[in-house]
């Protein structure tokens, strides 16, 4: 079974990405759309505003963060989006893309384990 992966969006390609899909609300700084080597932008599934100003990339807040961000994954538009990344996943490897620099402590790796989950 295929994993579903983390990685920085300014770190180069690899052959083993699959379908690579920008999870961030913001569009990276200093990174061109042809730069990026992106399949997919579903900014619907990044958290939101309040949420990410709140955790502000605490490592400490991670483990509240992680709930928070779980039950605004239940929210309309944000669950629409997590289920376009399903039927990604489905079809093959995906990668998700973020801009963070701590991919471990970030809602990309709150994603990949939400959809390397048994269904």
């Amino acid at each position: 079974m295929r994993s579903v992966t983390v990685r920085r969006v300014y770190d180069p390609p690899s052959p083993d990405d699959g379908t690579r899909v920008l999870v961030d609300r913001v569009w990276p700084r200093g990174l061109t759309k042809d730069a990026a080597h992106l399949d997919e932008w579903l900014k619907d599934v990044a958290p939101s505003t309040d949420l990410r100003r709140w955790y502000g990339h605490e490592p400490a807040k991670y483990g509240e963060f992680h709930g928070r961000y779980l039950a605004e994954l239940d929210e309309p538009g944000r669950r629409e989006a997590l289920e376009r990344l399903r039927r990604l996943r489905a079809d093959g490897q995906v990668t998700l893309l973020t801009a963070t620099r701590d991919a471990g402590h970030s809602h990309a790796a709150v994603l990949a384990e939400v959809l390397n989950e048994p269904s």
